[in-house]
């Protein structure tokens, strides 16, 4: 089931992002990051256990980001990325985003949820506002995808 995080899900979230950060595929959280932005984050819970997560990032007027999608490792291909991801969606048109975005290495995930590869140019905000501190600017290896919801 999918529902909003709660304070006591932080450090399975940062657990969970962190896991993957280890490998290089995602930015490492801090637990005060996640405790700032509890209310961006959606968790995924299956036995009283969360196993998968995701946040929604506002970044513009009309544009939001999907970020730290992180399903527990031992239970891909069963369609918890994908029923985060479209919880984020839905909650972006609730409060009115016209486009998605997320910066990825799950390319073939995200089109297979209708979004496109885009230049990261396109998303000039999120570079001035994020990337420039960052760790891997200017030379992200990550590829930018939007979809128009």
């Amino acid at each position: 089931m999918v529902r909003n995080a709660l304070m006591t899900d932080a450090k399975f979230i940062q657990d969970l992002v962190n896991s993957y950060a280890k490998d290089g595929m995602m930015l490492p959280l801090s637990i005060n990051e996640v405790y700032e932005n509890i209310l961006k984050y959606f968790v995924y819970e299956e036995d009283g256990k969360v196993i998968g997560c995701c946040a929604l990032y506002p970044s513009w007027e009309d544009l939001a980001e999907i970020r730290s999608l992180a399903v527990d490792k031992n239970l891909h291909k069963k369609g918890v990325g994908r029923i985060l991801v479209e919880k984020c969606i839905e909650k972006a048109k609730e409060i009115g985003v016209k486009k998605i975005f997320a910066l990825t290495y799950q390319i073939e995930f995200f089109a297979k949820l209708g979004f496109r590869v885009v230049d990261k140019n396109e998303l000039p905000k999120k570079i001035w506002s994020d990337c420039l501190k960052c760790c891997k600017f200017p030379d992200c290896d990550e590829t930018a995808m939007i979809k128009e919801i």
